[in-house]
């Protein structure tokens, strides 16, 4: 993995290829390459860069002309980052070039079997076993080779083909990893993610697992592995390509905390229903009669994601009064779990591709369970294959580290956890409490956003640390796990989160004045039991920063937040993390948008 580029029509082609490489850098990724080719040219011209686009950019030759061409940024799995391991890889004639995002899980084998027969590999790579299949085929079309290598692979992936022989096309193929075609004027694309590509058109076709596309300048037509004829219509992205830039801010990530009034403003944009205290989430493929047969909710995502779902299932559970809990998928798929007729399965992602979640989606649609998904992105592999759900409406998320999305996939948590309550035991009284609170979150994230300056000079003083702890209790123990990977993935500073119940059970032996403390303390029916953990921590010495309604007497610092209904205060408590987590990463100089050994949409195991 991580990106993939391709165009065929009748412009020069490298610039193109080269911009939708940058267009897909918040990705993630270790080396760049590009592979270009035209009807009149003699074979393959390929260029390869360990490092950004820009090393790449810099190697390409002036002449380094095509109308045909692929290209990748590679985050490293098989093989370190270096120049021969980036994609794309050829074979040993030069006339097969191979573009791949996954993992191929039979590649030692494949590769042993091929050197056997005299296959010279140049590469550390799953993806060169690829090219040399494709390249030793005897199939008379470039359509029938690919299929034919595909039938040895086991594993993931998205790839793009090109051939020497077959000059006139493009051959692609899926297998849980995003393919998306862009349909132009007389001119075809084809990338990994919608980014690449809403520069150029908005008309996309996105392929299903197990499903291959021929792209010729002219034309495209969709089939299966096997074969048979797949009816692909072309849909309208609803993002434009000046939802991906920068908009005058210095990182995306600073760009996408300052959307997030906004972002929620849409997640609740036609949705309330004043007349009867709820909301409409027409996407969900649920009447009330099987809303209230539903015995039991399991959420499943990953990383942010995944607490994301901690704090929807805790609305659930106290609005709707039904039994939920949250976990991660990439563990759910692999324990055998059983699989109940009574429970609702609910998918998050973000990008709705993430493949721990779809794995689990796949394996519980496999067992009869009803799936709903809760993700970003219109038409991704999850939103396809679950039974409905709710879009989270967050636009365009860039920097590898979520923000905007998970404030909006918890809001959306909470319109489903009232829609649930309603249709159950929820009075009018407090379906109306809720309403008001969503209403306001707008105006009060605006209004922490306002206290950015300060929260920048705390960073400061937290930034020499080399390890924090952070505390929460029932709904704020969601918040501390959030802030905590935060903090870590982009300053790279080592945090840990525990439920503030349970440092008297181990954790306070870490306690220390070089231990800093993120407490969080909402205005609850907690706040002493709260307080008492504070106290805990004041007497052996921790410093300790509290996010809370009310200045905190036994904290050195606190970060106070308006208030809201207690179900929703969540939300806005970790706001104000997420700058504290940015300004720390960037008072220590770090790549805030491309954190080391990250990706920004995990499709491989």
């Amino acid at each position: 993995m991580c990106g993939i580029v391709g165009y065929i029509g009748k412009r020069d082609v490298a610039p193109l290829l080269l911009e939708g490489l940058q267009r897909l850098e918040y990705r993630g990724y270790d080396s760049a390459g590009i592979v270009v080719t035209s009807p009149k040219a003699a074979g393959l011209k390929m260029v390869k860069a360990k490092g950004r686009v820009r090393d790449l950019e810099a190697r390409v030759p002036k002449r380094f002309t095509g109308t045909t061409g692929i290209a990748h940024t590679r985050w490293a799995t098989h093989g370190a980052p270096s120049d021969i391991n980036a994609h794309p890889h050829l074979d040993a004639d030069n006339k097969v070039a191979v573009v791949h995002n996954g993992i191929v899980d039979n590649a030692a084998e494949l590769r042993t079997k091929l050197e056997a027969e005299g296959v010279v590999f140049l590469s550390e790579t799953d993806t060169e076993v690829i090219t040399h299949l494709i390249a030793r085929s005897q199939a008379d079309s470039l359509e029938e080779k690919v299929r034919e290598a595909l039938k040895h692979i086991e594993g993931t992936y998205g790839i793009a083909v090109m051939h020497a022989d077959f000059n006139d096309r493009i051959v692609v193929a899926r297998n849980g990893s995003p393919v998306v075609l862009g349909i132009g004027e007389k001119e075809m694309f084809v990338a990994s993610d919608v980014a690449a590509l809403v520069a150029h058109t908005r008309q996309v076709v996105t392929l299903d697992d197990g499903e291959m596309a021929t792209l010729k300048a002219d034309d495209f037509r969709t089939y299966t592995t096997s074969g048979a004829s797949t009816n692909a219509t072309p849909e309208t992205v609803e993002w434009e390509a000046a939802s991906y830039d920068m908009g005058g801010h210095d990182t995306y990530m600073h760009k996408e905390i300052s959307e997030q009034p906004d972002a929620v403003d849409r997640v609740l944009r036609g949705r309330i229903d004043d007349r009867f205290s709820t909301v409409h989430l027409g996407g969900l493929n649920l009447d009330a009669r099987e809303a209230r047969s539903i015995r039991r909710i399991k959420i499943l995502g990953c990383g942010t994601s995944y607490h994301a779902g901690l704090i929807g299932a805790s609305l659930i559970e106290g609005m709707a009064r039904i039994p939920a809990d949250a976990e991660p998928a990439s563990e759910f798929r692999y324990r055998n779990p059983v699989v109940d007729p009574d429970t609702l399965y609910i998918a998050v992602s973000q990008s709705g591709e993430t493949y721990d979640v779809l794995a689990a989606v796949q394996e519980l649609k496999r067992k009869g369970a009803r799936v709903l998904g809760v993700v970003n992105v219109v038409g991704s592999a999850i939103a396809r294959e679950a039974d409905g759900g709710v879009y989270v409406h967050a636009g365009p998320e860039v920097c590898v580290v979520s923000t905007k999305c998970f404030t909006n996939t918890v809001v959306a948590f909470a319109l489903l956890a009232l829609h649930l309550g309603r249709i159950r035991d929820l009075s009018v009284t407090d379906g109306k409490r809720i309403i008001e609170g969503l209403r306001k979150l707008p105006g009060q994230i605006e209004e922490i956003l306002k206290s950015e300056d300060d929260i920048r000079k705390l960073a400061k003083k937290y930034a020499g640390a080399q390890s924090m702890m952070f505390i929460g209790r029932v709904r704020g123990y969601p918040v501390a796990l959030e802030a905590s990977l935060k903090l870590k993935e982009i300053s790279y500073i080592h945090a840990e989160a525990y439920p503030a119940s349970e440092l008297k059970h181990g954790p306070l032996a870490l306690i220390e004045p070089a231990l800093p403390t993120v407490a969080i303390v909402p205005d609850d029916d907690l706040l002493e039991k709260n307080r008492a953990a504070l106290e805990e921590i004041k007497a052996r010495s921790g410093r300790i920063l509290a996010v809370a309604h009310q200045v905190q007497e036994k904290a050195d610092h606190t970060i106070v937040v308006p208030k809201n209904e207690d179900e929703l205060d969540p939300i806005l408590m970790g706001i104000p993390l997420q700058l504290l987590a940015y300004h720390t990463a960037l008072a220590m100089g770090r790549d805030i948008d491309k954190p080391r050994n990250l990706a920004k949409s995990v499709t491989v195991e």
